[in-house]
């Protein structure tokens, strides 16, 4: 006789899409806060501070039962970021930073990011707003076109990210969606896969490549069960392109593939704490006990691959980034977004001149990112007929 088939197992993204969505929400609460904070004289570092508090207590406040007696790990995915103009990302200031005092003015472009986790399933996810900006008094000019060319990006890149579809398509679809506004992507910023505990995977989708990044990245088809964090960063510049200047990194992560013995006895207490503070995710400085020992700790860690920086790259000064990033997972019924849609943007408080005019481009953002099951249904049933009475309806 034989045995009764074994029931498939759940894969990591539909068991644990519970986990990844109450992170969202998280997220969404305090992106709905941040964004009502990002007003003319705010100041960034208070900013960045309130979001990342708001994160801890979002996430103290839920999975607080242990299973099988041990408690769930739970905290930030990625520290609150609020970077303006043409600064690309990850600007989060130190008090004693020079940048500290940094204060949002009207018709500022502010790109606020953060993540949140549940026992490591992580929901990241940026936007960008205009400050002062209002449906009476709506965004104009190149601000208008990067936040435009940025959102329809996104909302491309959401419908391109399914399962067959490659790396590549997405990659050379976003610098067509972009020209449409005269801008261009951020030059090698990446997308990742994201896993348990991991939020840059091997599997990657890099923006707007410079020829040895092309030659570099893997090609990869994105297959079901998969989770991606998709980070899509515009320039209103002519190439797409970003440098380093002088401001002091705050947002490192730890490298989980690389194994060092640190040398220095503050570098391994350092390492230690980031290690029990942050475990596999980006941290800020400031959530360690003290900042001096901690930039001190963190060189040889960083020199030897143990921590990697996070940048903060600028684009030329007469320029302006948009971002926007989301979660998106693919499950066996279709792909899900895990992250919610973004609180700032509405296509009324964004004037331009410039619309998109690709066919092809246009058709694909009138659908949805799954069919329903009516669509599905009638679908099916027209095939059947169409085949004859000897098919079967899938």
């Amino acid at each position: 006789m034989s045995e009764a088939p074994k029931p498939a197992e759940k894969s990591t993204a539909e068991a644990d899409f519970t986990k990844y969505k109450t992170a969202a929400d998280i997220v969404n609460v305090v992106m709905k806060k941040l964004v009502a904070l990002s007003v003319e004289g705010a100041k960034v570092l208070d900013i960045c501070v309130e979001g990342d508090k708001l994160l801890e207590q979002g996430t103290g406040a839920v999975y607080n039962k242990p299973v099988k007696g041990v408690r769930v790990g739970k905290g930030i995915a990625f520290p609150t970021c609020v970077s303006v103009n043409n600064t690309v990302a990850h600007f989060s200031p130190l008090e004693s930073d020079p940048a500290s005092s940094l204060t949002l003015a009207k018709d500022d472009v502010v790109k606020l990011h953060i993540g949140a986790h549940i026992d490591g399933f992580a929901a990241v996810s940026a936007e960008t707003l205009v400050v002062g900006a209002s449906e009476d008094n709506p965004v104009t000019g190149r601000r208008a076109d990067v936040l435009k060319a940025a959102w329809h990006a996104a909302e491309i890149a959401m419908r391109l990210v399914k399962v067959g579809n490659k790396n590549w398509t997405v990659t050379d679809t976003l610098t067509k969606v972009t020209s449409a506004w005269d801008c261009k992507p951020v030059e090698g910023m990446l997308s990742c896969q994201q896993t348990q505990n991991v939020i840059d995977g091997k599997k990657r989708i890099i923006l707007n490549p410079s020829e040895a990044q092309r030659k570099d990245l893997e090609g990869v088809t994105f297959v079901e069960n998969e989770v991606y964090g998709i980070d899509i960063l515009v320039s209103s510049g002519e190439d797409g392109k970003a440098r380093a200047e002088d401001t002091k990194t705050t947002i490192y992560q730890k490298d989980s593939t690389v194994t060092y013995q640190l040398k220095m006895k503050t570098s391994r207490a350092v390492f230690s704490e980031v290690q029990k503070k942050a475990g596999a995710f980006p941290f800020n400085i400031r959530c360690l006990e003290d900042e001096k020992r901690a930039r001190l700790g963190l060189q040889e860690a960083v020199q030897h691959g143990l921590v990697k920086p996070y940048d903060i790259v600028f684009t030329p000064s007469n320029t302006f980034v948009a971002a926007f990033h989301f979660t998106i997972a693919l499950l066996p019924a279709g792909p899900a977004l895990i992250t919610h849609p973004p609180v700032w943007y509405k296509p009324e408080l964004v004037r331009t001149e410039k619309e998109l005019e690709d066919e092809e481009l246009k058709e694909l953002l009138t659908k949805k990112l799954r069919e329903d099951k009516k669509s599905k249904k009638k679908k099916a049933k027209a095939e059947g007929e169409g085949e004859g009475e000897g098919s079967e309806e899938k």
